[in-house]
């Protein structure tokens, strides 16, 4: 077949390898535009337009697709196109532009967590268990049948970024499957069944972390968070990012109050306390959370955000 693949991140590289690496032809790639990188500000293409220029496939890039970017891919004349985490909305006409339309490799078990992070909300809700599914675009939002399925165990200390490079890669060979179903004619569409969740962006206001709910709920949203939007609290009033944590359970301390004990920086929380591992304070680098304490000089018992 020919495919048109959509997909702008990191996360979306497995599944367009997957796709060059199998009988079908990648005709085009469509990805968001290159945006400005590091310190200087650098156009940068993204990670899936980058591969698609170093492979010689040519590449649309758009953040709005109509006008002459959609009717240039309508005439590509597709068999089928395929979306990752792309990042923008396919509207009719391009929607039925394709012989067999759209499909989406999408990181839940749907209809749970249909929007655009279903990872970080999966993680921040307590969840052990999500998945992938390939699914037909429709007009409505992650609303179409289920053309494939796999399920994942969550280790309870995986970070959304964690999740999502593992999905990305079970989710990569489930699309391959799926795209080789759907041109030998066998592919099995199913309804979605159940009530659906919807799993927003994520600002930077999600990631504030608040110690005075119970350390499962603190530390689900830190891993939920990390690495984007990133967590962060207020400490005596002035915001610092947490990088790394880990859950203890069995600590009890008040909320909100952080201590050294047993070579550890503990914050507490109403039910157990958050270990700060790696943090990055203000207008300074990352760095070891022991490090940070020591450096506190006279202020040797303060205050996270509650």
């Amino acid at each position: 077949m020919k495919i048109i693949f959509a997909g702008t991140p990191e996360v979306a590289l497995p599944s367009l390898e997957a796709l060059l690496g199998g009988d079908h032809d990648v005709i085009r790639v469509l990805s968001r535009p290159d945006a400005p990188l590091g310190r200087k500000r650098v156009l940068t293409p993204s990670p899936v337009a980058a591969l698609a220029q170093e492979r010689g496939i040519p590449v649309s890039k758009a953040t709005r697709l109509d006008g002459e970017v959609a009717r240039e891919l309508a005439e590509l004349d597709a068999d089928l196109g395929v979306v990752v985490a792309y990042g923008g909305l396919i509207r009719e006409p391009l929607l039925s532009a394709p012989r067999l339309g759209w499909i989406n490799l999408h990181f839940s078990l749907l209809p749970a967590w249909r929007g655009a992070a279903p990872v970080q909300h999966s993680l921040i809700h307590g969840d052990t268990v999500t998945g992938a599914d390939v699914f037909q675009l429709v007009a409505a939002l992650d609303a179409g049948e289920i053309l494939g399925e796999l399920t994942h165990q969550i280790h309870p200390d995986a970070t959304a970024g964690d999740l999502l490079a593992e999905l990305a890669v079970s989710g990569a060979e489930l699309l391959a499957r799926v795209v080789d179903e759907l041109a030998a004619g066998t592919a099995r569409p199913r309804p979605q069944e159940g009530e659906p969740t919807l799993a927003g962006k994520l600002g930077l206001e999600d990631g504030a972390l608040h110690f005075g709910l119970p350390g499962r709920e603190v530390y689900n949203r830190f891993r939920g968070v990390t690495p984007e939007p990133g967590a962060h609290t207020l400490v005596d009033g002035v915001r610092m990012k947490i990088l790394e944590a880990r859950l203890h359970p069995e600590v009890s301390l008040e909320p909100g109050a952080i201590r050294f004990l047993n070579k550890k920086v503990l914050v507490g929380c109403a039910e157990g306390a958050l270990e700060l591992i790696r943090v990055q304070p203000s207008g300074r680098p990352g760095m070891n959370a022991g490090d940070w304490w020591r450096g506190l000089g006279t202020n040797p018992e303060p205050e996270a955000q509650r």
